[in-house]
C-alpha cells in the first residue's frame, strides 16, 4: 500500500473534506458532476454530432491492439483523456457514483493493455512512430502527456484507495527517472511543455518514494541551461534549432534558467504550469533562491501582464505574452488553460506564503477568466477569452482568425474543456488551507467541511449567497471544546467590513494579518462568525501604460467582471460612453442566465444628427448623443443567449453639457495659470 506523505505543515485541504451544500459554486461543481463528465465522455469517443472529433479513447484502443484504425489527432491527444480521468477521479472524491467507476476501471485497463513491457505509455509513439521516441522533447509532448496521465492516477488512487492505475503510472514514471538525469547514458534534457514537474511532486506525495521529487527537480533545475538542450537536440535530428522565429527560446522558459528569470515570457500556458512546479519545489526542499524567482514572476505577471478578468497571454502567435502593459481587449488570446494555470500557481503560492494577494488572483481567475471558458449548460467552450468581440471582425479580419465569436462544441485540440472539469471537479481544494495554528479561508461559498485538525473532529458550516450577496456566516462545530484559528480572507477590492463573533461587533482591522482576519480563540460548538463584505459596484480603470484603455471604464461588483451585450443594449457597443457621474445599481435578476446580479445605469450613445447622410464617413461635426440605459453582466456568462457583440471596457464620458460653464471656466483659469 502506498501512504501519504504530508510534506509541509501546511495542507490544503482536499475536494473530499468539502461539500458545496448549494448556492454559485454547488450549481457548477454539481453540474460538472452530473453532466459534464458524462457529456466529455461522449466527446472523447466521438459521439457529439458536429463536434469536431476527438479521437482520443479510439487510439488508446489501436495502442491496446484492440482496433486495426490509423492514429489519429494530434501528437499530445492522450492527455485528454488523461484531464477527464482527473476530473472523474475529482468527482468521485466528492460524490459516490458506481457507473462512473466502472467507467474509470474500463479506461484503466485499457491503458493498461497500451503500455509497453518496459512501462511506455504514449499512443502517437507506440502507433505512429515508435522509433522517435524522446528525440523531440522542444515539440512532442511525451513528457507532458506522462505528467497528466501521473496526475489522472494520483486522483483517482486518492479518491478510490485503488492501485492499480497508480502501480501502472509508477511503472512509466520509473522508467522516465531511469532515462532521463546527469549521468553519460541518461538524456539531459526537459520537456517541451511543462507539466510533469506538477505531477512528479504528487506522485512523491502520494507514495514518499523521494526519486520522484528529485526528478521533477531535475527538469526545473535544467531549464535553460548553457548549451541549450533544445538546440543540441534539434541540431541532432537533422531540424531548425531556432523554431519560434521572434520568441525564440522564451517560447517553452528555456532561455534562461529558471532562477534568473525575471518576467512572464512564451507560451502562456508552459509558464504558468512551470512557475506552480517551481512553488511545488520551493516550498518541499525549502530552496529560497526558487522562492524568490517565483515572487518576481508573480509580480511581473499580475501587475503587468495580467488582465482584468485573470486571463493571460496576450498573444495568438505562440499563444503567449508579450511585453509589460501590452493587453489589447479584441485580439487578446487569453487561452482558458492558461487562467487555469494561474489558479494552480496562485494556490501554489498560498502553500509558500499564506497572503491575501494570491487567493485575490485565484478567485479573480475562478469567476472570469475560467468560467468564461465553459457555458452555463456544460456543453460549449471557449479556448480564448477576448475582452471585446465584433462577429464581424472576428469572421473577416485575419489579425482575429483566431477569435470565435461562440463557443464550441468541442476542438482539435481540445486542451481545454477537460481541464475546466478538473479545476471545477477539484475545486474543494482551493477553498481551504490548515497549517499548525489553525484552518485559512480562501474561497467564500456556501459549504459544509470536516475535517481532523490537531487531533480534533472539526466541522465548518458556511452560509452565504457569494457573489450576490457579501453577508457570509461560519458556524464552528468542534468535536470537543479547543483553540485553534480561523482566518477570514479579507478580499483586495472589499473596504470596511463588518465582523461579528457569536453576534458580538468586533473591529476588524484588530485581527488583519497579511490580508486575513485570524480570529484565535477557543471554540466551542455553536460558535458563529459572521463577516459582511461590501458588495459595491466598482468602476476600475487601467494603468496609464495600458494604451488601450485611455479614457476607458470597466465595471466590477465583487470578485465579478462585468461587460456589455448586444443583446441587452444592441449593436455598436463601441458608441456607447459611461459618464463619470451616472449612478449606477445592482440588480439581482434570478431568471437571467441562471440567475445573476446586473448592473443598470444611464449611459450615453453616439448617434448620426438630423439629415445627415448615413453615407457620409467623415463629418466635420461630433455625433449627437441619445440618453440610454445600459444593463451589463457577468463576464463569465456572455454568450449563452445569443451571439452578438461584447465589451468589457467602456468609453468613460467625463465631460457633460450640463456642467460645461463650470469646465470653462476651470479650463479659462488653468489657460491663464500657465501663460
Amino acid at each position: 500500500m502506498y501512504t501519504e506523505h504530508k510534506g509541509k505543515s501546511l495542507s490544503i485541504i482536499s475536494t473530499g473534506e468539502l461539500e458545496f451544500t448549494s448556492g454559485f459554486w454547488a450549481k457548477r461543481v454539481g453540474l460538472v458532476q452530473k453532466e459534464v463528465i458524462f457529456y466529455q465522455w461522449q466527446a472523447l469517443n466521438d459521439e457529439i454530432p458536429g463536434a469536431e472529433p476527438s479521437h482520443a479513447v479510439e487510439n488508446f484502443r489501436i495502442a491496446a491492439g484492440r482496433s486495426d484504425e490509423d492514429f489519429q489527432g494530434m501528437v499530445f491527444q492522450d492527455s485528454d483523456l488523461a484531464k477527464w480521468l482527473e476530473a472523474a477521479a475529482f468527482s468521485l472524491n466528492s460524490a459516490d457514483n458506481p457507473e462512473l467507476e466502472e467507467k474509470i476501471d474500463e479506461v484503466v485497463d485499457l491503458i493498461g493493455e497500451a503500455q509497453q513491457e518496459n512501462g511506455y505509455i504514449n499512443t502517437y509513439f507506440t502507433v505512429k512512430e515508435p522509433d522517435k521516441k524522446w528525440i523531440n522533447l522542444r515539440d512532442w509532448h511525451e513528457l507532458y502527456c506522462a505528467g497528466h496521465l501521473i496526475e489522472a492516477a494520483v486522483a483517482y488512487y486518492r479518491a478510490t484507495g485503488k492501485e492499480k492505475f497508480l502501480n501502472i503510472m509508477c511503472d512509466f514514471a520509473d522508467l522516465i527517472e531511469e532515462k532521463f538525469g546527469p549521468a553519460e547514458d541518461q538524456i539531459p534534457g526537459y520537456p517541451g511543455h511543462e507539466e510533469i514537474e506538477l505531477a512528479l511532486v504528487k506522485l512523491f506525495r502520494v507514495t514518499g518514494e523521494k526519486k520522484y521529487l528529485d526528478l521533477s527537480k531535475f527538469f526545473v533545475d535544467r531549464r535553460g541551461q548553457k548549451p541549450n538542450y533544445f538546440r543540441k537536440e534539434a541540431k541532432e535530428r537533422g531540424a531548425d534549432p531556432d523554431y519560434w522565429d521572434l520568441l525564440g527560446y522564451k517560447y517553452n522558459q528555456a532561455h534562461l534558467p529558471v532562477r534568473e528569470q525575471t518576467e512572464a515570457v512564451g507560451h502562456s500556458v508552459r509558464a504558468v504550469y512551470l512557475y506552480s512546479g517551481m512553488a511545488d519545489l520551493a516550498r518541499e526542499t525549502g530552496d529560497e533562491e526558487l522562492k524568490e524567482a517565483c515572487l518576481e514572476l508573480w509580480e511581473n505577471t499580475v501587475n503587468r501582464r495580467m488582465y482584468i478578468t485573470g486571463g493571460i497571454g496576450s498573444s495568438g502567435y505562440g499563444e503567449s505574452f508579450t511585453f509589460d502593459y501590452d493587453l489589447p481587449p479584441d485580439t487578446s488570446y487569453t487561452e482558458t488553460c492558461a487562467s487555469i494555470g494561474l489558479v494552480f500557481w496562485a494556490r501554489r503560492m498560498l502553500e509558500l506564503e499564506m497572503k491575501s494577494e494570491y487567493a485575490d488572483v485565484m478567485e479573480k481567475a475562478l469567476y472570469n477568466g475560467v468560467l468564461s471558458g465553459i457555458s452555463l449548460d456544460g456543453e460549449k467552450y471557449f479556448y480564448v477569452n477576448p475582452l471585446e468581440v465584433w462577429p464581424e471582425a472576428c469572421r473577416n479580419r485575419r489579425d482575429k482568425g483566431h477569435v470565435k465569436p461562440t463557443r464550441q462544441k468541442w476542438f482539435g485540440c481540445a486542451c481545454c474543456p477537460p481541464n475546466i472539469a478538473r479545476l471545477l471537479a477539484s475545486l474543494g481544494d482551493y477553498a481551504y488551507s490548515q497549517s499548525g495554528d489553525g484552518i485559512y479561508v480562501h474561497l467564500y461559498a456556501d459549504s459544509k467541511l470536516e475535517i481532523d485538525h490537531m487531533g480534533t473532529r472539526l466541522q465548518l458550516n458556511q452560509k452565504t449567497d457569494y457573489p450576490w450577496n457579501g453577508k457570509i456566516k461560519i458556524e464552528v462545530n468542534p468535536e470537543t471544546r479547543t483553540d485553534f484559528t480561523l482566518a477570514l480572507r479579507v478580499p483586495g477590492w472589499a473596504e470596511e467590513v463588518d465582523l461579528q463573533i457569536n453576534g458580538e461587533q468586533k473591529a476588524a482591522e484588530e485581527f488583519e494579518e497579511s490580508g486575513y482576519l485570524k480570529i484565535s480563540r477557543k471554540w466551542t460548538p455553536g460558535d458563529t462568525v459572521e463577516l459582511n463584505l461590501p458588495l459595491e459596484i466598482k468602476r476600475k480603470y487601467a494603468h496609464p501604460e495600458l494604451r488601450e484603455h485611455s479614457g476607458q471604464v470597466a465595471l466590477q461588483r465583487g470578485p465579478v467582471i462585468y461587460c456589455l451585450e448586444e443583446v441587452d443594449n444592441g449593436a455598436n457597443l463601441s458608441a456607447i460612453s459611461l459618464p463619470r457621474n451616472s449612478e449606477l445599481i445592482a440588480e439581482y435578476q434570478p431568471d437571467l442566465l441562471e440567475g445573476v446580479t446586473v448592473i443598470r445605469g444611464p449611459a450615453r450613445r453616439s448617434k448620426s444628427g438630423p439629415g445627415e447622410q448615413k453615407e457620409e464617413l467623415y463629418r466635420d461635426q461630433p455625433p449627437q448623443k441619445e440618453e440610454i440605459v445600459i444593463t451589463a453582466v457577468p463576464y463569465y456568462a456572455w454568450d449563452n443567449r445569443q451571439q452578438g457583440e461584447m465589451r468589457v471596457w467602456i468609453d468613460e464620458l467625463t465631460f457633460d453639457k450640463k456642467n460645461q460653464q463650470q469646465q470653462n471656466a476651470e479650463v479659462s483659469v488653468l489657460v491663464d495659470n500657465n501663460k
